[in-house]
């Protein structure tokens, strides 16, 4: 009894200790799963807490669990909506791009631990994928608001690139121990493990959305139905020996974009269980390593981290991006950067471990201290690079808060709370604002009074209003009440310039307007017509040119269509 309390009493130490540190995270920038690592050291056997834990099957299985309901809750938190703009380079990157990044990796790791050929191109496969943990809290929880092409990318390939990077290195492990034969084998493997992993994946999910449908259940229990499911979906997959990692994502993300009136219980609870996921991955691979080993490989260990980072995903993102899609040198420049490693490369180095290879010991210091480098060197630099590249767009207007009204199992109503900021709507009767059909003002607060929401009623600065709508009426009043919005208009104007014009005015009227000479060819085209000409592919909010001695911005998008687009003069900023 007193080993359980003490058990008790340390990991309720170890989870506390956890969550107040994402405060210095929050204040000093240090990405927060590097601060779990440390802690997790600290508390290891070489550090103050004394605590002996060397089970790496333990680890690898803690491992599955804590990824299979990170993936779930990250597939469920992504809009279907930037698959269009960032399904086909998250692909890419995440089947050609990982296994560049693992062929560069590994050759150079062969000369600089004398390793052989297919020792080296293990320890680059293990390390060769981006950690879907990593990616989404760090582009999540640091307050970056990126163009809708390079955040979706990055998104959907760090969900989708961890069967290939299994897939290597288990080829590998295979060919190594004599248990793989060929080519062959290693093709049928690679398709199983993909197409078996997206169609469990999509068919689980849409099963698991009639499931919510059809069945009444006390609102606590949706959410556990949901993880049992997702690690039901996972675990299934896997043994029928497809990707687990795809099918959970997938499973999530069909899930996330159903819009059932349940998620409003669903998702808050999916949050808590992934953050804990990720406090106890980070916190167990932290009490695996030995500080002592780890350092005794740190000159190479870094030497390859850096190759790793300044020259393998480099060129990776090039090799799978630049021949296919259009990206600028800037967007470019950020996806590189943001080639995060996490808990996948320290998982996938007990592969070698357990598979008895001699050399797996020193892939999993190496994998750990390449972990580590990421996450303090790209990790703790992502505003600054995405300020420095210019990859951000002034963040939308949004509600302080919205919830579902559970009146209807789809397209449900929702509550939407703004507060009255903006002088341009101090002093306005309700009657006068123009709402979208079935759109309305259930209540006014005015500091701890209940207001009226009758059409007479009149707004004050700092009125805090709830509002009834559909998520498509969500822009519309978001430019009625979401925030001050003559700040965010000044916001617009700096990055999109003095003037923000509709899409379908002509060109030949622009040019008169603006004194700008345009060619023949192009004055009788609308701006919508002329920007999709000069577009990179579909088109999204900040992309920009420079053409006539003027920067082209695209201010506003509906899919593929522009509908508003910035002109300010020209400068050295666009790319």
């Amino acid at each position: 009894m007193d080993n359980l309390e003490h058990l008790f009493l340390l990991a309720g130490i170890l989870l506390c200790v956890s969550v107040l540190a994402t405060l210095l995270s929050a204040r000093s920038g240090i990405p927060i799963l590097l601060i779990f690592l440390v802690i997790g050291m600290l508390a290891g056997e070489s550090g103050p807490g004394g605590i002996e834990f060397e089970s790496y099957s333990l680890a690898y299985s803690i491992g599955n669990l804590a990824l299979a309901i990170i993936l779930l809750d990250g597939g469920m938190r992504t809009r279907m909506d930037t698959f269009r703009v960032g399904l086909r380079p998250a692909l890419s990157m995440a089947t050609l791009g990982v296994v560049v990044t693992s062929g560069v990796t590994g050759l150079i790791a062969v000369y600089i631990l004398d390793l052989s050929w297919l020792h080296g191109l293990l320890l680059g496969s293990i390390v060769g994928s981006t950690d879907a943990a990593a990616v989404f809290s760090l582009l999540s929880g640091r307050g970056m608001h990126l163009n809708q092409r390079v955040g979706a990318s990055l998104e959907i390939e760090s969900g989708t690139n961890d069967p290939m990077a299994i897939f290597l290195t288990l080829t590998i492990i295979g060919l190594i121990t004599g248990n793989m034969n060929g080519t062959g084998d290693a093709l049928l493997f690679l398709l199983t493990q993909f197409g078996i992993g997206t169609i469990a994946g999509i068919l689980g999910g849409m099963l698991l959305v009639q499931m919510i449908k059809r069945f009444e259940l006390a609102p606590g229990l949706y959410p556990i139905l949901v993880m049992g499911f997702g690690l039901t979906v996972f675990a299934l997959t896997a043994l029928l020996e497809g990707s687990g990692f795809l099918a959970v994502y997938l499973a999530g993300l069909v899930l996330g974009n159903s819009r059932l009136r349940d998620m409003e219980s669903i998702l808050p609870v999916l949050d808590g269980l992934a953050w804990l996921s990720q406090i106890g991955l980070f916190l167990v691979l932290g009490l695996l390593i030995s500080p002592a080993d780890m350092w005794a490989m740190a000159l190479p260990a870094t030497l390859i981290s850096l190759a790793l980072i300044f020259i393998a995903r480099p060129l990776a993102v090039l090799m799978s991006l630049v021949p296919f899609f259009r990206f600028n040198r800037r967007e470019l420049g950020f996806i590189s950067w943001v080639g995060l490693r996490g808990a996948v490369p320290i998982v996938l180095a007990i592969f070698p471990l357990m598979a008895g290879i001699p050399e797996g010991m020193m892939f999993f210091n190496v994998a750990f201290f390449v972990v580590l480098i990421s996450l303090l060197v790209q990790g703790s630099t992502l505003p600054q690079i995405a300020r420095l590249l210019k990859v951000e767009v002034p963040p939308e207007l949004a509600p302080q808060r919205r919830s579902m009204l559970g009146i209807f199992q789809e397209d449900d109503f929702e509550m939407f709370l703004y507060t009255v900021s903006s002088e341009s709507i101090d002093g306005v009767v309700v009657r006068n604002l123009t709402f979208p059909p079935h759109c309305r003002v259930a209540a006014v607060f005015r500091g701890e009074n209940l207001l009226p929401a009758s059409g007479s009623t009149r707004l004050a600065m700092g009125d805090a209003l709830c509002v009834i709508g559909r998520s498509n009426h969500l822009k519309t009043l978001n430019n009625m009440f979401g925030g001050d919005l003559d700040a965010a208009r000044s916001k617009a104007r700096a990055f999109f310039g003095d003037f923000i014009l509709d899409a379908d005015a002509l060109m030949g009227d622009v040019a008169l307007m603006y004194g700008v000479d345009v060619d023949d060819s192009e004055a009788q085209l609308n701006l919508g017509e002329f920007m999709l000409t000069h577009s990179n592919g579909h088109p999204v909010v900040g992309d920009n040119f420079l053409r006539y001695g003027m920067v082209w911005t695209v201010a506003d998008v509906d899919g593929d269509q522009v509908l508003k687009v910035g002109l300010r003069e020209d400068e050295t900023d666009h790319v």
